[in-house]
């Protein structure tokens, strides 16, 4: 070999060595950013807690918490949707999601098609608190005390069209009440005024108020699962306490922006779902009545398609609609 060639050999064998570390990166290489539509206070912010520190414990890389609460969980899942797609986004959301693409008139981004599924994280049946000053320790004295006050009683939801407003609207259709709705951003501001009794009923996925519950500071009536939640067996369903076929549950899933690429996806699936096998992770799902999943992308994205369809024909049976 001629000293030209030589040369030309090391040179390109130095040059090949000093792209290693560059192709060698792997994702993440920079903080996560990870998205809560609603404001701070809510079972979302325990699984992004979780979720986060597993990941960091992975990947050594911080997870950012970035609460945007707002129009229905729209403003801050819209930024997700436009973030770049490189897997340092990330959104955490519930049935809002699926019950805006029909609630709202026009949605500055496309459910489907402009966000990627990662996993359905859990699912979890509401329940049913009022605050401690009011009067009832059932649903049927409940009902009653509404029925004897038409008008003058309120529930709160976690804003226009998400699934603690439906939950209450059909709590409301099924017996034959009235009941003033009070929409808030999150389930922090619900709590700020239902315990000292300025808003007096709350149908709300557990995990957002079970330690409120456990604190003595709200009185839980019911949940909404068809079954009683193994964890509090002696709490009635809506359904047996005396609203015949009331049933409602929630979900949490984990969303990343459009074009996020397959093996970061992939990544961060397999790491959400390991998160989901921990005793502490399951521990705390449990306490509030909720179930782990952990499902794939795929299979995310045809139980989301499915949700908005399911709640797509409660809005038009209710004639609801958000301009």
């Amino acid at each position: 070999m001629r000293r030209t060639q030589w040369i030309s050999l090391c040179m390109s064998i130095v040059v090949s060595m000093a792209a290693l570390p560059v192709l060698a990166q792997t994702f993440p290489t920079k903080p996560i950013r990870f998205i809560i539509p609603t404001a701070a206070g809510g079972g979302s912010d325990q699984i992004v807690r979780f979720l986060g520190n597993r990941y960091t414990a992975a990947w050594g890389q911080q997870i950012v918490v970035d609460n945007r609460p707002g129009a229905g969980m729209v403003i801050g899942i819209d930024i997700a949707a436009k973030a770049t797609p490189d897997g340092h986004t990330l959104v955490l959301v519930n049935p809002s999601h699926a019950i805006n693409a029909t609630l709202m008139a026009k949605l500055p981004y496309d459910p489907i098609n402009d966000l990627i599924p990662i996993s359905v994280v859990a699912t979890q049946p509401l329940g049913l608190v009022v605050p401690n000053s009011l009067p009832v320790k059932s649903v049927k004295e409940l009902v009653a005390l509404v029925k004897s006050k038409p008008r003058e009683m309120s529930f709160g939801s976690s804003g226009p069209g998400s699934a603690s407003h439906l939950a209450g609207e059909m709590f409301t259709d099924m017996t034959g009440t009235e009941m003033a709705h009070i929409a808030y951003k999150g389930t922090g501001p619900v709590l700020t005024d239902l315990i000292p009794g300025r808003v007096h009923m709350y149908i709300n996925p557990m995990l957002a108020i079970i330690n409120q519950v456990n604190a003595g500071q709200l009185r839980l009536l019911a949940v909404t699962s068809p079954k009683r939640v193994a964890s509090l067996p002696n709490v009635p369903t809506i359904s047996e306490a005396g609203v015949p076929g009331y049933e409602a549950t929630s979900w949490y899933m984990v969303l990343a922006p459009a074009k996020t690429p397959a093996p970061v996806i992939k990544q961060i699936h397999a790491e959400t779902v390991n998160a989901l096998k921990a005793k502490d992770m399951l521990d705390m799902l449990a306490k509030g009545g909720t179930e782990a999943v952990g499902n794939t992308p795929a299979e995310a994205m045809t139980f989301l398609k499915t949700e908005i369809a399911r709640w797509g024909k409660v809005i038009k049976q209710a004639k609801l609609r958000i301009e």
